[in-house]
């Protein structure tokens, strides 16, 4: 989303894709060939290159932030996790992923900003075909609680990052704003929709069993305790969207109503 801020703002703006030819990319964003895992693919794309907004998994970013400061860059927005300030990544894999990066950037000596989302409201997306086929979600913990943040705001603050002064060395905390619980979430997205849809609890033998494809069982593991911890613990609500970019975050309600065709 960030690239169609950055070009509606009339900014150049070149995206990086292993595949260009197939990548959908906004009008105004340039498509360009390259892979963060494959040094040897960025420094052409890096050419010229004032700005740069990065997420990259940890084997590409050391590469990846050298060759960024080789080729002149001035500022890079890293989009992180809040993992690496709840977890200790010498024992949790999804905060080692994300310290591993924003090390990268620090030792680069670039100027950097790094946005640490708590949890993703588009993380719902993981229950649409469900939604759609049967009209149930299935998960661990309903009374788990979250506090969801739209990416139209994570972009937002990407890009006030990106163009604007005065989050240089600041690690930005973002969440939307208010706490919800899955079960509630679930029912923002009733609503939405138009039709009930049923919270049908897991164990978690269960929510294990039934992880994505290719997700780590660790990283599994991880994320059930999160979801655990914060059935007693509400997480932490922070005003950062609304400071960096002048208006409130949104609420998991309208992110619901934005991406209601996908649940239909």
């Amino acid at each position: 989303m960030s690239g169609s801020h950055l070009a509606q703002a009339g900014e150049r703006v070149r995206a990086l894709a292993r595949n260009p030819s197939a990548a959908d990319f906004p009008g105004g964003v340039e498509a360009f060939a390259g892979d963060l895992t494959m040094p040897d693919t960025l420094a052409a794309a890096l050419a010229g290159v004032d700005r740069l907004f990065l997420f990259t998994p940890p084997s590409g970013a050391p590469a990846a932030a050298r060759l960024a400061q080789e080729a002149g860059v001035r500022r890079v927005v890293l989009l992180s996790s809040a993992a690496v300030r709840k977890a200790d990544p010498r024992v949790n894999p999804i905060a080692a992923r994300h310290a591993a990066a924003e090390r990268a950037v620090r030792e680069a000596n670039l100027c950097w900003t790094f946005l640490q989302p708590d949890s993703f409201a588009a993380n719902a997306l993981a229950w649409a075909d469900s939604i759609r086929r049967e009209g149930v979600v299935r998960a661990a913990y309903p009374d788990a609680q979250r506090n969801p943040i739209h990416e139209d705001d994570v972009a937002a603050v990407a890009v006030a990052a990106l163009l604007e002064a005065g989050q240089e060395g600041e690690s930005l905390l973002l969440t939307g704003p208010a706490v919800i619980t899955q079960a509630g979430q679930v029912r923002a997205i009733a609503e939405a929709i138009g039709r009930p849809v049923r919270f049908e609890p897991l164990t978690r033998d269960q929510a294990l069993a039934a992880r994505p494809a290719g997700m780590p069982i660790e990283v599994a593991e991880r994320l059930l305790d999160y979801a655990l911890k914060s059935v007693a613990t509400p997480p932490l609500i922070t005003s950062t969207v609304e400071r960096v970019t002048g208006r409130p975050a949104r609420a998991f309600a309208e992110w619901a109503r934005d991406h209601a065709a996908a649940f239909r």
